[in-house]
Order: structure tokens, then sequence, then C-alpha cells
């Protein structure tokens, strides 16, 4: 299969923030060059300005923040969008992964996280000690995405796999692309005997916690591991963030790995479709992502807001390897010279102009009563 195009157009913004380990408005250009994070001489900017193309800006500050690697293209353009209108403010965003930006926030060294997991129950209750005034750690999901299934087996452009087939690949016990049943699911195709290398992430991941739910859901009794953050399989090669791994799929012969569509589609990698059990099998792009992330059940707990994925939908059009990340703040109890600003610029991220484009940044759109209940909550946070 070829990659999806109208899913995500490569411009030198989406390769540089593939490049950039951390996003920083001026130090990840469009050719990915260093620099510094702050500029002293920056215009100063009031609690009640509003910049450029109408977006609200809060009080100046410099913001950090990590996390989630799926949002990273979406946080490159965000960033950009928001600082260019509010120039007084300086954002910085280190795609870490999930696990890392987690640890950040809960350990008070950056404004917000982004995770692609929303914290568990122990997590939840050591953000209490971050979060001032009785505050607690909160969820608030803003952009969602596919997980492409990346392969790298020259003179094939399209393949079909199925749940149990890809737990038994990713689990090690189906080691050949001729294998009988990767065969039997793409009749007509001239399968060769290379052997598959398997790629999985090796730091502690939100797009690994996603795909191996959809292989403990899709892939029934063929994967015996509960979902994770952590690879937990045996076996296989590892890589540290979705754009290493991608590289590496890239460069190896037989290959097959995870990563979100954007960072597929940058480097112009084949993906698996995928049977569902729906009449015809399901392809990775925005279109399909949406379908399936629209039968999500949205869970509300005061001001957070979770949404729990339907892996093994057999929904026609929907695919079922998804993501949907979450911003990472307090209900109260936000750092005071930061939350202001942090504030306004996740509220630019949650309205129409900062949702409108994600589509052309590879990204699946969040059902509308999702951003405007969203919407709601940031706006009454204190």
């Amino acid at each position: 299969m070829k990659p999806q195009r109208k899913a995500g157009p490569r411009t030198s913004t989406l390769g540089a923030a593939a490049v950039c380990g951390a996003l920083v408005l001026t130090a990840c250009g469009s050719g990915g060059g260093a620099g510094p994070s702050h500029s002293p001489s920056a215009p100063s900017q009031s609690a009640s300005a509003t910049g450029a193309a109408g977006i609200a800006c809060g009080k100046a500050a410099t913001l950090h923040a990590s996390g989630s690697t799926a949002q990273q293209y979406a946080m490159k353009y965000w960033i950009t969008t928001y600082t260019k209108a509010c120039p007084g403010t300086r954002i910085t965003y280190d795609g870490n992964g999930s696990g890392a930006g987690q640890d950040d926030f809960l350990s008070g060294r950056t404004a917000f996280a982004g995770s692609d997991s929303p914290l568990d129950d122990d997590q939840v209750t050591r953000s209490k000690k971050v979060c001032s005034d009785g505050g607690r750690a909160i969820h608030l999901p803003l952009v969602g995405g596919p997980i492409a299934l990346a392969f790298h087996l020259p003179g094939i452009d399209r393949l079909v796999l199925d749940g149990p087939t890809l737990a038994k690949i990713f689990d090690g016990r189906i080691t050949r692309w001729n294998d009988p049943a990767i065969t039997g699911l793409n009749k007509g195709t001239n399968l060769p005997p290379t052997p598959i290398r398997t790629f999985h992430r090796s730091d502690s991941s939100g797009t690994t916690d996603n795909f191996t739910a959809y292989l403990a859901a899709a892939g029934q009794s063929a994967w015996p591991y509960p979902h994770a953050k952590e690879w937990p399989a045996k076996g296989g090669d590892a890589a540290k963030g979705s754009a290493d791994l991608a590289a590496q799929v890239q460069r190896t012969t037989g290959a097959l790995g995870y990563v979100e569509l954007p960072y597929a589609v940058d480097r112009m990698l084949r993906t698996i479709s995928v049977d569902t059990g729906a009449p015809t099998p399901a392809d990775p792009n925005v279109t399909s992502a949406s379908h399936a992330i629209a039968g999500a059940r949205t869970v509300n707990t005061g001001h957070d807001v979770t949404l729990r994925l339907a892996y093994d939908t057999k929904v026609p059009g929907a695919y079922p390897i998804d993501v949907v990340t979450y911003e990472i703040v307090c209900d109260k109890g936000n750092k005071p010279e930061t939350w202001p600003a942090t504030k306004a610029f996740l509220t630019y991220m949650a309205s129409r102009k900062g949702q409108e484009n994600l589509s052309f940044q590879g990204y699946a759109t969040l059902p509308a009563a999702v951003v405007d209940k969203v919407r709601t909550e940031i706006a009454a946070l204190p």
C-alpha cells in the first residue's frame, strides 16, 4: 500500500519535526538547525492581549512541556502558529515519549505533559504533590490519529494482516513473510521467504500501550500479554522514539514496525491494511481513524476527559489501531508563573482554528462532542 499522501503532505516543517527531538520555536526551523529557545528581546505580552488571527494570548512566559511523539507534528504546528501570534511567549516541547513526559510532569519539571495513555491511579495520587491547592492531574484529549504498521519488503506494495496474525508476528511465532497465515490473507501476492524483522519502541511509549491494547483485543488468544507502555514480548529489535523506529524500518529489508502515520508518510513507507472482519480491510488514514475514534466511549470525571477506544471494532471503514493524545495539567494548583500562558495555549489548541488543519498533518478528527467538552473544561480551569 502506498503512503496516504492526503493524510500528511510533505513539507519542510514536517521533516524538521521528525528530526528534532525537542520542538523549540527558535531551535527547530524548517532546516532543523539548533538555536536558543528564548530570546531576551522578545516583545512583551499582556495577560489580556489578542494576537494575530484572533488568538488570545496569556501573560508572556516560557513554557516547557514534554511527552508523546504521536503529537509531535501537531505540536510543531501549534507552537509555530501560537508564538507567531503571541511573540512574548516561548514554548519548548520535548518528544521524549509518553512515559517520560508523565514523569517530567509528575516531578514538576514541565507546565504540561502530552501522553497517549492516561495516568494510572497511583500516578494521579502522585500528581497531588505537584498540583497545589488540593488539585490533581486531569486529561484533556486534543489530537488523535492512526498507528500505522510500516513494512519494508521490496516488490510488495500492499499487504493485509489481521489481529491474530499480527500478534503471532510480534510475539516471534511467525518469522517469514511467506508463512501460510500471511499468504492466506494475501491471495495472488507472491510473498518471498524473507525473514520478518519486527521493531518496537525501547522507551516507555503510549504508542506501544495502544498497539498492545489492539493486539490484546483483536489478537484474541494469540497475544498472551497485557497492554503496557513498555514492550512486553521477547525478541524483536528496539528503537527509541517513533522517528528512529521509522528510520530502522526504512533501512531494513523484511522490517515491520508500528509508528504514527505522519512518521510513515514522512519516510514514504508502505503500510499494512488491517482485516477487522468487515467486508473490506481498513487502511491507515485520517478518515478511517476518525471513523473508529467516533465510536470511542467518553468518560468524564470532573474536569477529566478520557476516551476508551474499541480496538476490536468491526465497523466498515474504521481503522482499529489508533491513538488519542492527552494534554495533562492540574485541575487546580498549576504553576502560577506559567499557568496563564499554558491555559491560553491549551485554549488555542482546542479552538476551531487550532483543530482545523490537523488532518493535513496526518491526524484524525476527534468527535465534536469531545472537543466541545474539552473547550468547556479548559475555560473552567482556575
